[in-house]
């Protein structure tokens, strides 16, 4: 019976199925099923097992179906995990958009995959990036909100799809967009939002050239490969912000850096320059060490350009208007290739600092160049204080000196000596004069004359007095006249007397240079300087003591010497002259010589006394000295 069983050979039926499920086993596709099991059928004869037959082959139609559809959600799941991965490896924003658009196109295979992103500025949506384009307008296309099926899905965070654009009416059509698509050729349009939460950023396409329904499993795919994308670019957005973040942090901290160093230097530098000015640093001292910091060479000037110090550069004014410009601005101000910082005391000038070198100064150093300035008018306060109060000691002792008095002249010469001031040795008493407006400051430059020549300066009865080392006295009154003028840029009349050796001899010093001062303005020298033997004969009336042979000797000297080495008559000669009421033709007679004798000595006479020697001013002094010098004999 078993035997039997075994070799009982299988009815057609069962062999049809069990054919069918082998060719289902095997993968066969639903292409090759159908024939497979119509050539099975023609063998069965029986209606049942047909109908039997073609029942399975309906279940294996559909069990090859769901075969596939899991075989091709398998295949679209792993490709959107490969395309999130890939996603999710790229950390530029452009790089990005180009694969989102490359891996839509090749998973739905289609013509033409494109990507635009929102515009809040504009309000419409651009064209961001193409794959498969071949159209120059469409790759630079907008979309307004809600105009063709782009913009209605911006609008509507919804997918759309068309069968074909062209002759789809459900869509707002425009002249751009229908001119862009057709020069695309695009007729199968699918179109799914790109959302960050509830935030449309952008619209992800696929596009044929043919008519096309896009399937629900396309359109599933398309939004799936959307999301994924969306979280891929908002997370390169996100690097991109915080990339851009870190650098403009980065650059914070440099600049910080920068600052917190330059701050450190200025604060180093503004000690360093302090402490030499509560050493007693002098200006050079002060100027060497703001030079070294800076790196340049730099020049120290007073209120009126005249240099205190210099380190590394030549002697030069500073600019003016570069001066005015720091002064009013309270900065550092580039000027021809140098740097000028005003050096203020609120808003009186004190000076100035000039940089050369340097003409590419960093807002640091010029911060460090301009609390420089500031360290050298405490400098120059200082000194200034100081200056003033040694003036008014040095005013204090020449007021002393000057009193006609019988004081301790041993007291008053220690006084002295303590000052700088050695009275045993010549000193010229010199009283100045100009309009009163500038009195105040001629009185400080005398100060500072004095200070620099080892003398005294001060004020008495109205006059501005000067009591230096000298030895022609008439020639320093003139000096110190002209410099003064030019200081000042107002005329300086300078009265002088002496030298004079010792404290007791001063006071009458004083009143003969009182005596010149009134002088002098009285025969309209205003602005010159003299002594008083230098104004002739009325030097010599005004004089305590007449120099009656020192005047012969300055008015006629020249002739007399000549008497005296040649043997010759040209002071007689000059005599008879002035006598005759200077007429050659009578002096001839009393001289008893021949006229041109007398013309000759004369001409010899202006060549020794000048050519102005028989002016009226000139011509009472000499018959005044020849009048002296015949009674001195």
């Amino acid at each position: 019976m078993n035997e039997d069983r075994a070799v009982r050979p299988a009815r057609p039926a069962t062999a049809a199925l069990l054919n069918l499920l082998c060719h289902l086993a095997a993968g066969a596709p639903a292409e090759m099923l159908a024939p497979a099991a119509a050539a099975d059928r023609a063998a069965l004869d029986d209606p049942a097992e047909q109908a039997a037959l073609d029942a399975a082959l309906d279940a294996a139609l559909d069990i090859r179906h769901t075969l596939d559809q899991h075989r091709r959600r398998e295949a679209e799941l792993a490709a959107l995990f490969d395309t999130a991965s890939d996603l999710a490896a790229l950390r530029d924003t452009d790089a990005v958009l180009r694969a989102i658009v490359h891996r839509a196109r090749t998973l739905l295979g289609t013509d033409v995959a494109y990507l635009t992103l929102h515009d809040p500025a504009a309000g419409d949506t651009f064209m961001r990036v193409t794959d498969g384009s071949a159209s120059a307008g469409f790759q630079q296309l907008r979309l307004g909100m809600g105009e063709g099926l782009g913009g209605l899905v911006a609008q509507t965070a919804r997918p759309y799809t068309s069968t074909d654009y062209r002759t789809d009416r459900r869509f707002q059509h425009t002249e751009a967009i229908d001119t862009a698509v057709a020069d695309e050729g695009l007729r199968g349009i699918l179109g799914v939002p790109l959302r960050v939460g509830a935030r449309v950023i952008g619209v992800l396409f696929a596009a044929d050239r043919r008519p096309r329904t896009f399937a629900p499993d396309a359109v599933a795919l398309l939004a799936s490969l959307a999301d994924h994308a969306a979280v891929a670019l908002d997370n390169a957005r996100l690097l991109e912000e915080t990339r851009t973040a870190l650098v403009g942090l980065d650059t914070a901290n440099r600049t910080a850096r920068a600052h917190g160093e330059a701050l450190r230097r200025a604060a180093d530098a503004h000690d360093r320059l302090t402490a030499l000015v509560l050493r007693g640093a002098t200006v050079g001292e002060v100027a060497a060490q703001i030079a070294a910091l800076l790196g340049g060479d730099l020049s120290v000037h007073d209120a009126d350009g005249t240099a205190l110090a210099r380190v590394g550069t030549a002697p030069a004014a500073p600019p003016a208007d570069a001066v005015a410009a720091s002064c009013a601005g309270g900065r550092a101000v580039p000027a021809d290739g140098t740097w000028v910082c005003a050096v203020p005391a609120g808003s009186e000038l004190l000076g100035s600092l000039v940089l050369t070198g340097r003409p590419d100064l960093s807002d640091a150093d010029r911060r460090l160049f301009e609390r420089a300035a500031l360290v050298t008018a405490l400098l120059l306060l200082l000194r200034r204080s100081v200056a003033e109060a040694e003036d008014r000691v040095r005013g204090e002792l020449l007021d002393d000196l000057l009193t006609p008095r019988a004081p301790d002249t041993g007291r008053l010469a220690r006084r002295a000596r303590r000052l700088g001031v050695d009275l045993t040795h010549p000193h010229a008493v010199l009283a100045l004069d100009c309009d009163a407006e500038t009195r105040p400051r001629l009185v400080a430059e005398a100060a500072r004359h004095a200070r620099h020549h080892g003398g005294l300066a001060g004020t008495r009865d109205g006059h501005v007095l000067l009591l230096l080392p000298a030895g022609d006295c008439a020639r320093l009154a003139r000096e110190l006249a002209r410099a003064l003028g030019r200081s000042l840029g107002t005329p300086v009349t300078a009265g002088a007397a002496g030298p004079a050796t010792g404290p007791e001899h001063l006071p009458a010093t004083h009143a003969e240079a009182l005596r010149c001062l009134a002088a002098l303005h009285a025969l309209g020298r205003t602005g010159d300087g003299a002594d008083l033997a230098a104004l002739g004969f009325l030097g010599v009336l005004l004089a305590d003591r007449g120099d009656v042979p020192g005047f012969v000797r300055r008015v006629l000297g020249p002739v007399l010497d000549y008497d005296e080495r040649r043997g010759t008559d040209l002071a007689r000669t000059l005599d008879a002259y002035f006598a005759c009421g200077a007429s050659p033709a009578r002096a001839k007679d009393d001289l008893h010589v021949h006229i041109n004798t007398v013309v000759q000595r004369l001409d010899r006479v202006g060549r020794l006394l000048g050519p102005d020697w028989n002016t009226p001013a000139r011509a009472l002094e000499l018959q005044l000295a020849l009048q002296l010098h015949r009674l001195a004999r």
